[in-house]
């Protein structure tokens, strides 16, 4: 225990003596606890040997070591292991997988729309990969987590929620909220760079709290968000501790690594979502639920409203703690990913001046001079703005790689990949194959009109998955995309303060610039 402080030595000793059930570390003591560690990590052993020879044939890393796999290779800072991804991917480019091990875990890496089918489309293949068990705490097991029977009971009831007729009605929402963050940049309008990542945060922030908890939070108004600050923070620990598979026991990560700084984030998260539940459970018991008042304004339905009216198949309730799961989830995928997605359109429209002219055309001719909040009819003629979009979340997908658990074993292009082994899809690079996307690096938003999208393969590009576990949220997510960045072209033309390069990408739970998004804005002659 050489490489060990006292204090840790100390908290060693403590563990053991738990684990020991406070025995002393005697002879007779520690052959009991030997026996029993050697029972468990022989059946574990096995099982991590048998998938070893099983995978072999796969193309994979160099520094490879039983057990711990590939994890001592992996750069701490998030930024950098991003980039390694991309280099390992870069690297095996005319292979169509390679193999990672992180810890025992073996995954597969694809990134190739043929390979990325095998799974995707494959319902045998539903369930998440191990890493997203360190997203439990968080989200517990709600629609992003759970597996089998409970994620098809839970997205059978919550795909009535987003319904298009429902999802209208959060318009008015998103158009309030966007009209709140233009007077904010109007103030920041003609006076040198400033970064944008914040303002669009909690604008989105707003405007997922309002429409999911039916609460109106004012983070536009308090440029200090805990709730953001917190975000950022445990997507940051988990991703840290998800590639550390010596902190994947509880019991370590709570004496050496961030298990009391997880825990102290998790509880900020949890109490903000908390709170509402039980107040609008409270006023929801208050409530006749058979009136029918017609009198005064049609009050706004949240999917908090929708979810503790829900039941299921046996016409039974939702939990308290099943509310909590949905409601954590909607609150982190529903403003995290749009907030990035936006933020990084912000930057390529800035970086092309001739894109940004293209889409302030298409807004002369739906809204021409008027400054009248847009309306569903608006959105759909917004064609050339929905390509923006799109192509941006090509270049930069919110969520950079997600990964799923194979149900069986599987042939990929020749390889068999054995069931229980984690497929990861890297959509970033994916996102870059040069058959589908020629120049790949270039901003093409012409590329996604549809005689250019014509029969290029379905799972080429995956910016919300694809198959049964597509995201449910895709449609109020273009919805809100559209609806905040036509508000704030209407109003400035934009000028990225940044080359590519400087962006620097970091690849956590969310796809983010690492330092933000700098840009100026000018006041447009016909929006004043």
């Amino acid at each position: 225990m050489s490489g060990l402080t006292v204090a840790q030595q100390h908290r060693l000793a403590k563990v053991m003596s738990v684990l020991l059930g406070g025995y002393s570390l005697s002879f007779l003591g520690v052959s009991v606890f030997i026996a029993a560690l050697t029972c468990i990590t022989y059946k574990l052993l096995g099982n991590h040997l048998q998938k070893w020879f099983e995978m072999k044939p796969i193309p994979g890393l160099e520094k490879t070591y039983p057990i711990i796999g590939n994890a001592l290779y992996f750069k701490a800072n998030a930024g950098e292991f991003f980039n390694q991804i991309l280099e390992f991917t870069d690297t095996f480019k005319d292979a169509p997988l390679f193999k990672i091990w992180v810890g025992p875990i073996p995954f597969v890496v694809l990134f190739h729309s043929e390979t990325v089918e095998k799974v995707l489309s494959n319902p045998i293949h539903l369930d998440k990969s191990f890493a997203y068990t360190f997203l439990h705490p968080w989200l517990g097991t709600g629609l992003l987590t759970s597996t089998g029977k409970k994620w098809k009971q839970r997205r059978r009831i919550l795909t009535p929620t987003f319904h298009f007729s429902i999802l209208t009605d959060f318009l008015e929402v998103m158009n309030e909220q966007a009209e709140l963050l233009v007077e904010k940049l109007d103030k920041l309008a003609g006076k040198g760079q400033f970064n944008c990542f914040s303002h669009v945060t909690l604008c989105a922030l707003d405007i997922i709290c309002e429409t999911a908890m039916g609460k109106k939070i004012y983070a536009q108004s308090n440029s200090e968000s805990e709730y953001v600050k917190s975000v950022y923070r445990m997507s940051d620990i988990i991703s840290r501790r998800q590639r550390a598979p010596w902190f994947w026991p509880d019991f370590v990560y709570y004496f050496f690594g961030e298990g009391k700084e997880h825990d102290k984030t998790l509880k900020i998260l949890h109490s903000f979502t908390k709170k509402v539940i039980e107040e609008k459970s409270e006023n929801l018991s208050r409530t006749d639920p058979d009136s029918d008042s017609d009198q005064g304004p049609k009050k706004r339905k949240a999917f908090l409203d929708m979810l503790l009216n829900t039941t299921d198949e046996n016409g039974n309730k939702l939990s308290h703690q099943d509310i909590q799961e949905e409601v954590d989830t909607f609150m982190f995928e529903g403003h995290d990913t749009t907030a990035a997605s936006m933020n990084w359109a912000l930057h390529l429209l800035g970086s092309h001046p001739e894109v940004q002219k293209k889409a302030q055309q298409e807004l002369q001719e739906v809204f021409g001079t008027s400054d009248r909040p847009a309306s569903t009819e608006d959105l759909k003629k917004l064609k050339y703005l929905e390509c923006v979009i799109k192509e941006a979340l090509r270049l930069f997908p919110s969520v950079p790689f997600f990964a799923r658990r194979l149900g069986e074993d599987s042939h990929i292009n020749g390889f068999m990949v054995p069931n229980g082994a984690n497929a990861i899809i890297i959509t970033y690079s994916l996102h870059r194959d040069p058959r589908y996307f020629p120049e790949p690096e270039e901003f093409r938003p012409e590329r996604f009109l549809p005689e250019n999208a014509a029969g290029r393969p379905p799972y080429a590009y995956v910016p919300f998955s694809a198959g049964l576990r597509n995201c449910i949220g895709q449609r109020f997510a273009l919805m809100e995309e559209k609806v905040v960045l036509s508000s704030i072209l209407r109003k400035f033309t934009v000028e990225a303060c940044q080359d590519r390069e400087d962006l620097r990408p970091v690849g956590e739970l969310i796809l983010r610039p690492e330092k933000g998004i700098e840009i100026k804005l000018e006041k447009r002659v016909s929006a004043s």
